[in-house]
């Protein structure tokens, strides 16, 4: 079976399949030649990232049997594949850690005034050294502070873990997930495992200094002004999973306020191309949108979409 790969593939998940007897394409295809590609070269399995597989394509392409990404995808039309026979294959839990780090990044930027003394050193270190320094004189550490975690999904959960891991509390709030166990692991191969209970989601808001959205499709996560007003003052928030979680508009009124001391977002409602209002303010963080792009992350889901192709059509 031919393989078409159209942002390329790790090696050791190259080698993988090339091992087992596929043949594997990793040209970068325009997004109206696909199609044709496709027929073309007699290519079965579509291995994408964020390209666009909706229904026109799939109709277009009868010889297709398998779509692959390496994470899970909106922009494929899911439903519609299976109901033509086409098997979807998707990577579980290969971001999680990446995102995770991403949002204690955030979190400590935040609490540490780095996101502001990255702008203002370059132009006032060598004026205005010690003033910059008597400005960032009042950060905080997050150990012994208390963590919130809106949706435990599986990036959730790896958030709770390094707050666990910091010695920070953890509260968290997902009807879908009553208990859980977090487990801490180490370099050495040690383990320890913590067991957690759902927190009404009013109690996760009043007592956490620092809360962490994610996404959740079974219930609306969503962080407006009724949920800022209910926060505690000074609160930093964290949104690396999805736009839209956080009403922009009431953010920066929460962080004009002082409600909010400082935001870190690396997904934004209006991607991608946020509001100028959020890029120029002095109290939030930024990334574009890299939560789960880290070397080992894509590794993971390069080596994931391979073993589940190979057992798949093996079997």
């Amino acid at each position: 079976m031919k393989i078409l790969a159209t942002n390329g593939l790790a090696p050791a998940a190259l080698e993988k399949l090339k091992a087992a007897g596929f043949e594997v394409n990793t040209t970068k295809v325009a997004a109206e030649q696909l199609a044709t590609y496709i027929n073309k070269n007699s290519i079965s399995i579509l291995l994408v990232e964020n390209e666009v597989v909706n229904k026109d394509l799939i109709d277009h392409c009868p010889g297709l049997k398998f779509i692959g990404s390496t994470e899970a995808s909106t922009n494929i039309a899911i439903s519609y594949a299976q109901k033509k026979g086409v098997k979807i294959i998707e990577t579980k839990n290969v971001t999680a850690q990446a995102s995770a780090e991403l949002t204690f990044a955030h979190l400590f930027s935040g609490t540490r005034f780095l996101y502001d003394a990255n702008r203002n050193m370059p132009l006032d270190g060598d004026s205005k050294f010690n003033n910059l320094k008597k400005s960032y004189t009042h950060g905080v550490e997050l150990q012994g502070k208390t963590i919130g975690v809106l949706g435990f999904d599986l990036e959730g959960k790896a958030v709770a873990a390094l707050a666990l891991r910091l010695g920070m509390q953890v509260l968290y709030f997902d009807e879908k997930e009553p208990t859980a166990e977090i487990t801490i692991s180490f370099f050495d191969g040690q383990s320890l495992t913590s067991s957690l209970k759902c927190s009404p989601k009013e109690m996760v808001l009043k007592q956490s200094h620092f809360i962490s959205v994610h996404q959740n499709e079974k219930q609306n996560q969503t962080i407006s002004t009724k949920e800022f007003f209910a926060m505690k003052d000074g609160v930093g928030i964290i949104n690396v999973a999805k736009g839209g979680l956080i009403d922009e508009v009431a953010l920066v009124a929460a962080l004009e306020s002082g409600k909010v001391s400082f935001a870190g977002l690396d997904v934004f409602e209006s991607e991608p191309s946020p509001e100028i209002t959020i890029l120029m303010h002095p109290n939030i963080s930024l990334s574009p949108n890299i939560a789960k792009c880290t070397v080992e992350a894509y590794e993971r889901g390069c080596t994931s979409l391979a073993e589940q192709i190979i057992s798949q059509t093996t079997a």
